[in-house]
C-alpha cells in the first residue's frame, strides 16, 4: 500500500468540503421537496404523472448523464452560464456551487418522494376540518401539515444529506476535482485509488461508510 501524501490536511479537507456541500444541498433540496410535494399533493391536472416522472428521473439516470446535462445547461456557452458570468464575473462550472447544484439534482427525488408520502398519509378529515374553521392554505401547511409530517421531513433531510454526501458522477462532470475547492470525498477516493494510494482511499472509504451508517441509523430510529 502506498501511504504517500497521508497527512491531516489531505485527509480532512475532502471530508469537511463534502459535509459542507451536503449540508447546503440537503437544506435546499428538502425545502424544494416540501414545497413541490405539498403543491402536487393538492393539485389535479393533466400531465401530472408526466411531471412527477420527470422529478424522479435523476434516480434512474446515470449520474454522468445528469452531469453532462448540467454541463450543457450551466456551461459558459449557455444562457444561464453567460448570465452568471456577466453578473458575478465568474463561471459556475468547476466551482463549489456547481458541486452543490449537482447534489441538489440527485437528492431532490428522494426528498420529494418522502414528503409526498408524508403529506399523503395525513388524514384528509383533519385538513377538511381546518379549512372549515377558516384556515387558508398557508396556515394549513404550517400549522397542520408540517407538524403531522415532521417524521417525513426529518427523513427527507437525512436521505438528501446522505445522497449528497456520496454523489460522484454528476459532481466530477461539472465541479471537477480541485483540491480544497471542489474535491469531495467521493472524487478524492477515486483519485487516491487511481494514483495507487490505497491507504488514503481506505481511510476515506471507512469514513464515509461510518457517516452514512450513522445517518441511516438515525433515520430508522426517528421513524419508530
Amino acid at each position: 500500500m502506498n501511504g504517500a501524501g497521508l497527512d491531516g490536511a489531505t485527509f480532512w479537507q475532502p471530508i469537511f468540503l463534502s459535509l459542507q456541500v451536503a449540508a447546503v444541498s440537503s437544506v435546499l433540496a428538502t425545502t424544494m421537496g416540501i414545497a413541490v410535494a405539498w403543491w402536487m399533493n393538492n393539485k389535479r391536472f393533466r400531465g401530472k404523472v408526466w411531471l412527477e416522472t420527470l422529478f424522479m428521473l435523476p434516480l434512474v439516470l446515470p449520474p454522468t448523464v445528469i452531469g453532462f446535462l448540467l454541463l450543457i445547461m450551466l456551461g459558459k456557452h449557455s444562457f444561464i452560464g453567460q448570465a452568471i458570468e456577466f453578473l458575478f464575473s465568474t463561471t459556475l462550472i468547476f466551482s463549489w456551487w456547481s458541486a452543490v447544484i449537482a447534489a441538489i439534482v440527485v437528492s431532490f427525488p428522494l426528498s420529494y418522494q418522502t414528503m409526498k408520502t408524508g403529506f399523503s398519509s395525513i388524514d384528509a378529515d383533519l385538513l377538511s376540518a381546518a379549512r372549515s374553521i377558516g384556515a387558508n392554505e398557508m396556515q394549513l401547511f404550517y400549522y397542520v401539515a408540517l407538524p403531522l409530517a415532521w417524521r417525513s421531513f426529518l427523513t427527507a433531510f437525512i436521505l438528501s444529506f446522505a445522497r449528497s454526501l456520496g454523489e460522484f458522477g454528476a459532481t466530477i462532470m461539472i465541479a471537477g476535482n480541485i483540491p480544497g475547492k471542489t474535491q469531495t470525498i467521493s472524487t478524492a477516493i477515486y483519485v487516491a485509488v487511481d494514483s495507487g494510494n490505497t491507504t488514503l482511499a481506505w481511510m476515506w472509504t471507512l469514513s464515509i461508510i461510518v457517516i452514512s451508517f450513522l445517518l441511516l441509523l438515525f433515520t430508522r430510529q426517528s421513524a419508530r
